[in-house]
Order: structure tokens, then sequence, then C-alpha cells
């Protein structure tokens, strides 16, 4: 298995389905806690049209809320971000606040061997974490990856 971190900002829909199908992605696993995002400028990843056109290109969608940080972590970052006056769209790492908060509640939590397998069952080759910020480690997907780089040794490219 090879793994991918991908986000949406900054992105074109074609930039962004570009990337999945020149990487050969065949598994894209959404992480988010809430999948929509506001607005008609990255509407191509709400949830239902995102599904839609996965299931076009051949390609698998999975859903992990367990892997999605909380509103409260998601807090801790949103309170960094304003003592910084900066956006999301703009941010380019996360705090130590929300990365240990993250670490704490929810990634010891979660049951990587039992993804890896599920996924290995699957044939699963080409797997892809997806949430909405441009840069990995502006969002959780890098301490998602990082874990898969410490503890399991994969490789993990951020497109």
């Amino acid at each position: 298995m090879e793994f991918f971190t991908l986000g949406v900002y900054n992105s074109t829909e074609k930039d962004f389905f570009s990337r999945l199908i020149k990487n050969k992605i065949d598994t894209f696993c959404d992480v988010r806690q809430r999948r929509g995002v506001r607005g008609a400028k990255y509407s191509f990843v709400n949830s239902k049209k995102l599904q839609l056109k996965l299931a076009e290109l051949n390609i698998k969608y999975c859903h992990i809320l367990d892997l999605a940080p909380t509103e409260g972590i998601r807090k801790l970052q949103k309170e960094i971000d304003i003592q910084k006056d900066e956006l999301k769209t703009q941010r380019k790492e996360l705090g130590n606040n929300f990365i240990n908060e993250y670490k704490n509640l929810i990634l010891k939590n979660f049951d990587f061997k039992d993804f890896l397998e599920k996924h290995n069952r699957s044939n699963s080759n080409r797997i892809v974490f997806f949430c909405v910020e441009n840069y990995a480690k502006a969002c959780h997907r890098s301490i998602v990856a990082d874990e898969l780089i410490n503890q399991y040794k994969f490789k993990v490219t951020h497109l």
C-alpha cells in the first residue's frame, strides 16, 4: 500500500481530480467531520458531488469519521488562527495544542491495524487521506500521515 494526502484549497476542480488520476489513487479516505465546504468555489468536494465523481473515476470512497477532529479540537486551532490573524485557507501549520489534543483524543483511539487489514482485503493500493487545507502540515491529515510513517513505516506523499 502507498499513502497520500490531499487538500482542496487553492485547487480547481480540474486540478484536484487530475492529481487523483495522475497518482493512480484507487481509494479516497475523507477524514473530515463535516463533508461540505461553503460556497460554490469548492462545491465539487461536497460529499454527494465528490462521491459521484469518484465513482465515475472508479475510485473507492470511504468516510473515516473516527479520524476527524472534534468540534472542541477544531476550536483550539481556530483560537490559534485568530491570534495569528490567519485564515484557515492560508494556514501553513497546526498549533501544538491542536496536535496534542488530536493525538490524545483521536489518534491513540484509532485502530490502524484494522484499517490496514480492511484496505488490504479490499485491494486498496494507493490510498489518499483528504481534508480541505492546502498545506498538509496545516491539517490533521499530516498527523495521520506521520503515524503511518513512524509506526508502520509507510511512505506518504503529500499531493
